[in-house]
């Protein structure tokens, strides 16, 4: 965090899996983590929110990191994001996810 003062990565590889698709493959499960693991382990500030929907319609999330200390700053980023958008209001279709 010495040129930046916070990091946008994604939350998972893929987008969020139809409702109950990922029970029956725990290793899909499990890799669904990996971005959000490290900064965990790591001790920093993260947090996920919604920031869109792919082409069938199903969420998106973007995690904003920060440093050591630093949750002030990665809340006063993504409360920035939601007065500029709208992505935290809306939902899927039923018909998209079930």
């Amino acid at each position: 965090f010495t040129k930046y003062d916070r990091l946008l990565t994604p939350v998972a590889p893929t987008t969020a899996p139809k409702l109950g698709e990922s029970l029956s493959d725990p290793l899909q499960m499990y890799l669904s983590d990996i971005d959000t693991v490290s900064v965990n382990l790591a001790g920093l500030p993260g947090l996920s929110m919604p920031c869109g929907f792919d082409g069938q319609g199903l969420p998106i999330g973007a995690q904003l990191i920060g440093p050591a200390l630093g949750e002030a700053a990665v809340l006063n980023a993504a409360h920035a994001f939601q007065m500029e958008t709208d992505w935290h209001t809306r939902a899927p279709a039923e018909k998209e996810v079930g």
